[in-house]
């Protein structure tokens, strides 16, 4: 019997490399967005994160009739009220890269004392079939915000970003050891839950269907 389909919402090469080692405990076939053809290109004009990965997760699976599991997060920092937030990826700008987006935010924490550099990396995950929203969870990651770039491991923010009773970066933290501590690794074990409970709930009614 073959192993059924989870359609991963994303283009990300990165990010698809830890939400696959975040699920690897499922006993699904992992499929990313490369592999479906005409995969709707979702626009995320969320206010949340939360709005963002349902958004995502609906609309995709609705266009490719597959079991989607989409993500949204970002950092929250303190100091600048919550941004860069919802549009972390694009803080720069639309097309910004990563390193753009960090050099931006390190100006704008230039005068930031220590004591108030508190941030939090904040993930959101939905699982939807073609029929739906099956459920939305959240996973978040509380430290702060250094004064340079350091590490060369992960993307993103990961460079200025240390967790809490952490003395080092997430980028310069194995992926292993990131991938069992971070924001987008809580995010999907609650979002593995929710898929086993439904892939159990969809093979019972299939049993109780069967003549």
């Amino acid at each position: 019997m073959s192993k059924v389909e989870i359609l991963l919402a994303s283009r990300n090469k990165q990010k698809l490399r830890e939400l696959a080692a975040c699920l690897r405990g499922l006993d699904v076939a992992l499929v990313t967005l490369d592999g479906v053809a005409d995969a709707p290109v979702v626009r995320e004009d969320g206010d949340t994160f939360k709005e963002n990965a349902v958004k995502k997760a609906t609309e995709i699976a609705r266009a490719t009739g597959m079991l989607t599991v989409a993500d949204d997060s970002g950092l929250v920092v303190d100091a600048l009220g919550g941004a860069p937030g919802v549009r972390s990826s694009r803080y720069a700008g639309e097309n910004a890269t990563d390193r753009e987006n960090n050099q931006k935010l390190l100006r704008e924490m230039s005068d930031v004392p220590e004591e108030l550099r508190g941030a939090r990396f904040v993930c959101a995950a939905a699982a939807a079939d073609p029929d739906g929203l099956i459920g939305v969870v959240e996973g978040g990651c509380e430290g702060s915000i250094v004064f340079e770039e350091r590490g060369g491991h992960g993307f993103g923010y990961d460079p200025l970003f240390v967790k809490a009773d952490y003395n080092k970066t997430f980028a310069e933290l194995a992926p292993d050891i990131k991938n069992r501590v971070s924001h987008r690794f809580l995010a999907m074990q609650k979002a593995g839950l929710l898929i086993e409970s439904y892939l159990a709930k969809r093979e019972s009614g299939n049993k109780e269907g069967t003549i």
